[in-house]
């Protein structure tokens, strides 16, 4: 059986292809692509018959559906996602199957259990990945993020973090309880999951809305950032963006 893997995030899928693997050693890994363009241009390009795709859904440059809509794929899809029980429930609707981040062996064998039922039944009706993008664009954003803390996978609430930050070239995330992690996106890829709880200050920080205090005039009319957390390094407002921050922090 060949599988395909659709993850922007190396180490989740260098690990899901292992997992694969282990719960069967006969599964052919044909690629690991990291983006909405890479994919396109990868089935756009290759003549081959895949049997199976596990996809990340929020990938670097945009939702993975964007790739079905663009290039007609007949393959299953198993979707591995973080989302929160409203966007599953889009799933079912949809009858697409999915696959809950952080996954371990027992729920990849689950998944390949239920694409094997799928061959063998009648075939259920093609999803409608354009519906699902608009259900899912209602939440706005993402409910959860993943960090890696050694050799563990942590799923961390987007409520949970007060901001995210650029430090010695990473990007770094800061939670209400003082925990830090090192986040292996850029701060603009976060900055479009995140959603509308959190505000791009500047280049350096992305802030949660319930991690400001107030804010105070600075130098050459710009805003300090003031948290209710403690952190070191100050926070300022451009003053071309102090109007839009001031009207997303009151909620506008």
């Amino acid at each position: 059986m060949k599988v395909l893997i659709i993850e922007d995030e190396l180490h989740t899928a260098n690990d899901l292809a292992a997992t694969i693997q282990k719960a069967d050693s006969a599964i052919e890994i044909v690629a690991i692509l990291k983006s909405v363009s890479e994919s396109v241009a990868f089935f756009q390009d290759k003549n081959m018959k895949i049997d199976l795709i596990f996809s990340d859904i929020q990938l670097g440059d945009g939702l993975s559906f964007e790739i079905f809509r663009k290039v007609n794929i007949q393959s299953p899809v198993i979707f591995c996602t973080a989302y929160d029980e409203y966007a599953l429930n889009a799933f079912k609707v949809n009858s697409i199957h999915y696959m809950l981040k952080p996954f371990n062996i027992k729920t990849v064998k689950e998944a390949l259990d239920k694409f094997r039922d799928l061959k063998t039944s009648m075939t259920p009706d093609v999803p409608s990945y354009q519906a699902l993008m608009r259900m899912l664009n209602e939440r706005k954003k993402s409910t959860s993020v993943l960090v890696y803390q050694g050799d563990r996978i942590l799923p961390v609430k987007l409520e949970e973090v007060a901001l995210f930050y650029v430090k010695d070239d990473s990007t770094r995330m800061l939670t209400f309880e003082g925990k830090n992690f090192v986040f292996n996106k850029s701060l603009e890829e976060t900055e479009k999951l995140a959603g509308e709880d959190f505000f791009r200050a500047n280049r350096q920080f992305l802030i949660n809305r319930q991690a400001i205090k107030d804010s105070s005039q600075y130098f050459a009319r710009k805003l300090a950032i003031n948290l209710n957390v403690s952190f070191d390094e100050k926070i300022t407002v451009s003053k071309t963006r102090v109007a839009e921050f001031l009207r997303w922090l009151a909620g506008n």
